[in-house]
C-alpha cells in the first residue's frame, strides 16, 4: 500500500508532465503565430549584416566599374543561394527596394565627396549662368551639358523603372544582359580605335567636350542601365568614346553625370526606406550604405587614374566570361 510520500511524489511527476506538455504546446503555438504574422525576431531578419556588407561593397564597386551594379546585385544573391533576397528582387513592393535605395545613396555621396570641388564650381557656374542668361565659361557649359544629359534618364526612370525592374530583375535575364554589356564595351573600343586612326590621319587631338545634342545622346544611353546587367557607366563612357572623347574625359563626364542621377533617384525612394518596406532592414541598410560609400570612393579614385592610360577591353572580357558562366548556372 503506497505511503503518503509515494502519493506526493506521484502527484509531483504528473504535475511536472502536465506543465511540460502545456509549455511545449504553448511554444509551438507561439512559433506558428510568429511564422504566420512575421513579427518575430527571426522574421524581421530579412537580410543579414553579412549580406548587407557584401552587397554594399559590390554596389559601390560595380556602379562605377563598367560591369553593372544592378546586374551583380541580382546575380550574386542567387549565386550564394540567398533565396529570401532572390524572391524579393522582382516583387512590385518589397524590402529589397528600400535596401537598394540606401546603397545608391551611399554610392552617390561618395561621388559628391570625390568631385566636391568640381560640383562647387559647376553649381556656382549654373547659378551665374541663370542670373546672366548666358553661357560664358567652360564650367557653365559643363553644368548645362550635365543638365541636358540628366533629363532623358530622369524622365525614363520615373516612367519605366518600376515596370522594367519587375520584368527583368531576374538572375537569368541579368546574366544575358551582362553578356550584352560586354559587347557594348567592345563596340566602344572599336569606335575609339577608328577615332584614333582619324585623329592620326588628320593630325587632330581628341575632343575634350561634347555639344548639347551629343550630351542628350549620352544621357539617353543611360536609359539602357535600367536593365539589370547593362552598366550605366559603361554605356555613357562608350557613348562619349563614340562622340570622339578620349577615355579620361569620357570617364570623367560619365562619373559626373552619374552623380545627380543616382543621388536624386535615391532621395526620391527614401520614403520607401522610412516606410513599412524598410521595417527590419534599416540598420542593415545603413551598414550596406557605408560599405557602398567606401567601395565607391576607391572605385572612382582607381578608375580616374586607370582611364588615363588604359581601356575598356578587360571589363568587356569580364562581362562576356562572367555573363556566360552565369547563364549556364541559371539556365
Amino acid at each position: 500500500m503506497p505511503t503518503g510520500a509515494d502519493v506526493h511524489d506521484s502527484l509531483l511527476k504528473v504535475g511536472s508532465r502536465a506543465v511540460l506538455t502545456s509549455s511545449f504546446h504553448h511554444l509551438a503555438h507561439v512559433s506558428l503565430v510568429v511564422q504566420a504574422s512575421g513579427h518575430g525576431h527571426l522574421a524581421q531578419s530579412k537580410i543579414t549584416f553579412f549580406q548587407a556588407i557584401v552587397l554594399g561593397l559590390l554596389q559601390g564597386l560595380t556602379e562605377l566599374f563598367p560591369v553593372s551594379s544592378l546586374g551583380h546585385t541580382v546575380v550574386f544573391p542567387a549565386l550564394f543561394n540567398w533565396h529570401n533576397l532572390v524572391a524579393s528582387e522582382s516583387k512590385p513592393e518589397s524590402f529589397w527596394l528600400a535596401f537598394i535605395v540606401a546603397l545608391h545613396v551611399g554610392t552617390a555621396l561618395a561621388l559628391v565627396g570625390y568631385f566636391w570641388r568640381d560640383w562647387v564650381e559647376i553649381i556656382g557656374g549654373l547659378l551665374h549662368s541663370m542670373r546672366t542668361r548666358t553661357i560664358t565659361t567652360p564650367t557653365e557649359r559643363l553644368g548645362w551639358l550635365l543638365v541636358v544629359a540628366t533629363i532623358p534618364a530622369g524622365i525614363t526612370g520615373l516612367l519605366l523603372e518600376h515596370k522594367l525592374r519587375v520584368l527583368f530583375t531576374k538572375p537569368l535575364a541579368a546574366s544575358i544582359f551582362l553578356v550584352v554589356n560586354g559587347f557594348i564595351l567592345f563596340g566602344g573600343e572599336l569606335a575609339r580605335r577608328r577615332a584614333q586612326v582619324r585623329e592620326k590621319q588628320r593630325h587632330l587631338a581628341p575632343r575634350k567636350e561634347v555639344d548639347f545634342k551629343e550630351a542628350g545622346v549620352i544621357g539617353t544611353a543611360q536609359v539602357l542601365a535600367l536593365l539589370a546587367g547593362i552598366s550605366r557607366s559603361g554605356v555613357t563612357i562608350v557613348a562619349g568614346l563614340i562622340r570622339g572623347l578620349d577615355y579620361e574625359d569620357a570617364a570623367r563626364f560619365s562619373f559626373l553625370l552619374a552623380t545627380p542621377v543616382i543621388l536624386l533617384a535615391g532621395i526620391a525612394k527614401i520614403p520607401d526606406l522610412l516606410g513599412p518596406l524598410g521595417d527590419g532592414v534599416r540598420t542593415q541598410a545603413l551598414v550596406g550604405a557605408l560599405c557602398a560609400f567606401v567601395a565607391a570612393l576607391f572605385a572612382v579614385a582607381f578608375l580616374t587614374r586607370y582611364f588615363k592610360t588604359r581601356t575598356l577591353w578587360p571589363f568587356g572580357l569580364y562581362c562576356l566570361v562572367a555573363g556566360t558562366f552565369f547563364i549556364v548556372r541559371f539556365a
